[in-house]
């Protein structure tokens, strides 16, 4: 069986990757590959289903019932784990990049240690090379907009793709696995075999406030997910961010939201994630939505967002922790309409820097045959920032701002970069200025980042941004005007931003809002604007307030009052 396992691997043309160990660059060098051979398999005891239950799956089609719960673990090497039997008091250390760099720089100096190493890191490519290509595994990397997503291979998500095959049709399966099964782009493929090959007969998500399972952080989600395998799902029932185990024993009998699958289809339709609907209410406001076109849509912004201008990794040659005129933004950085939430750790030597970044510009400037002397680079203007590392249990999700030229961001921070040749010549230059302080203060609203909230889990990716449903405004809009002067306000609050509130007719960035109590009263009365724009009713904004559990009443009473104020 083991060289039938073998043939299967050669079949599919999957090789052993020896590491091995660049001392130059002191990290992981080029694999060497190899055919696979016996020995290969030794250490990973292999179980062969249809031999030790060949009368359940080849006699009786495959069992009855499947309750697992796997782990949940991403298939890739762990090097801290791995250095742990070494220096155990890793795990209780919070290294800094440099630190560990330098640290791991010393173990590796042991020929012991770098031979286990290298050893460890080979025993993981060949396994996942089999996982991404075999058929018995073919859900698991999810195609997107042509584009395959979900690399990083969950051993949980292998689970539940190998109890559908397992199972006999008519045959039941309970898993307890995280919640991305339900919200992440690489578990798409997953979903449409829950969708289309199974009745899903429950989802029922807790969150791990009261120590369900023990060393998990209390702010992860997981799920029951119970599926009987063949059929299709046409609507199942649901529960979310539920903390007691006992509520189980009621479902789906009592308090349970059956959601419909063909919603689903209309409010995700390329990813098929299950948003986090509680009750009715938020149906009705999800169908409501749908009328509203996704950010990057045709119909939308037509919005180009980068996933990052510096690598905090391997950029990190370039940093120093001596102020200069050129600060490197992080995402803590920054809060709503605000670039000064805290101070920087690092900054650049602008020169160092200058070219690389002229040439990644040029190249994203189509035919462009010479690099023009008057190109501007992504730092050296206004843009858009939007935090990358949030969660929906936080106090708030999506987080956004402009930040200042002259700055770069780090790749906790997504970007976009709306000029393609020199700003100063950009003959629409103030309007662009008010689009992206129109589309800022969209994206800081409590009705954008309720949506968000709905679909995510914890790191906000460029797909989830997209498929926001966002009403493209223009100064034609009556609301167009009043957004961008509030927002300006809120934002021009330091000399870095007197050209930006000069475009808006604000003079100086002394007529900025820097008194708490003033710029809470305008955040208040954006969100008051744009609840009204989505034509929401007083009872659904409320609704969406009080999905904001870690935000002041105060806050969240002001907001209201103020969507009243413009409703008369």
């Amino acid at each position: 069986l083991d060289e039938i396992l073998l043939d299967e691997f050669n079949r599919l043309k999957i090789k052993f990757e020896q590491a091995t160990w660049d001392d130059k660059k002191n990290k992981l060098g080029k694999s060497v590959k190899r055919p696979l051979q016996m020995a290969d398999f030794a250490d990973l005891h292999l179980f062969h289903w249809g031999y030790e239950f060949d009368e359940v799956l080849n006699k009786k089609g495959g069992f009855d019932a499947i309750i697992t719960n796997p782990p949940w673990e991403v298939f890739q090497t762990d090097e801290k784990e791995f250095f742990q039997q070494y220096v155990p008091e890793i795990q209780k250390k919070k290294l800094r990049i440099e630190d560990w760099k330098k640290q791991r720089a010393t173990l590796i100096r042991d020929p012991e240690i770098k031979k286990n190493w290298l050893s460890y890191s080979s025993f993981f490519t060949f396994q996942l090379a089999y996982f991404k290509k075999t058929e018995q595994y073919v859900h698991q990397i999810s195609v997107i907009e042509g584009k395959a997503v979900g690399n990083k291979l969950n051993l949980c998500n292998l689970f539940i793709e190998q109890s559908f095959n397992l199972l006999r049709t008519g045959g039941q399966c309970g898993i307890v696995v995280p919640s991305g099964i339900y919200t992440d782009l690489g578990t798409k493929g997953l979903r449409t075999l829950l969708f289309n090959k199974n009745q899903i007969t429950g989802l029922f998500g807790f969150e791990n406030r009261k120590k369900i399972f023990e060393g998990v952080d209390s702010r992860f989600k997981f799920v029951v997910l119970t599926f009987e395998k063949g059929g299709k799902t046409a609507k199942f029932p649901a529960a979310f961010m539920r903390h007691e185990v006992n509520e189980l024993a009621n479902f789906p009998q009592n308090d349970a939201m059956w959601l419909n699958v063909d919603l689903i289809f209309k409010v995700s339709p390329d990813s098929l994630s299950i948003s986090e609907f509680k009750n009715e209410m938020d149906l009705i406001i999800a169908s409501k939505l749908l009328k509203y076109p996704n950010l990057a849509s045709e119909l939308g912004w037509t919005l180009e967002l980068y996933g990052e201008e510096l690598n905090m990794t391997r950029s990190s040659q370039y940093f120093v922790t001596q102020p200069t005129d050129f600060p490197v933004y992080e995402g803590g950085m920054i809060w709503h309409f605000d670039h000064k939430y805290a101070e920087p750790r690092y900054w650049v030597n602008e020169k160092d820097i200058r070219k690389t970044f002229t040439e990644k510009r040029a190249k994203r400037i189509t035919n462009l045959q010479k690099i023009p002397t008057d190109l501007r680079n992504d730092y050296e203007v206004y843009r858009l920032a939007i935090r990358k590392i949030a969660s929906n249990t936080n106090e708030r999700t999506l987080i956004t701002t402009i930040i200042p030229p002259y700055t770069f961001a780090g790749n906790s921070l997504t970007v976009n970069f709306p000029f393609y040749h020199n700003i100063n010549k950009y003959n629409n230059l103030r309007l662009i200025i008010q689009e992206l302080l129109v589309l800022s203060s969209l994206l800081n609203s409590f009705v954008v980042d309720y949506v968000l909230r709905s679909r995510m889990t914890t790191n906000l990716s460029l797909f989830y941004l997209y498929q926001l449903p966002v009403p493209r405004l223009t100064k034609k809009d009556s609301a167009f005007t009043p957004i961008v002067t509030r927002a300006a306000k809120l934002i021009c609050t330091t000399p870095e931003f007197d050209d930006l509130a000069k475009e808006v007719g604000l003079k100086s960035h002394k007529n900025g809002i820097t008194n708490p109590e003033q710029r809470a009263k305008l955040r208040a009365e954006l969100d008051g604007m744009i609840a009204h724009l989505y034509g929401l009713t007083c009872d659904e904004f409320k609704h969406i307030l009080k999905t904001f559990p870690l935000v002041k009443e105060e806050v969240k009473q002001a907001t209201l009052e103020a969507y009243n104020d413009f409703e008369q």
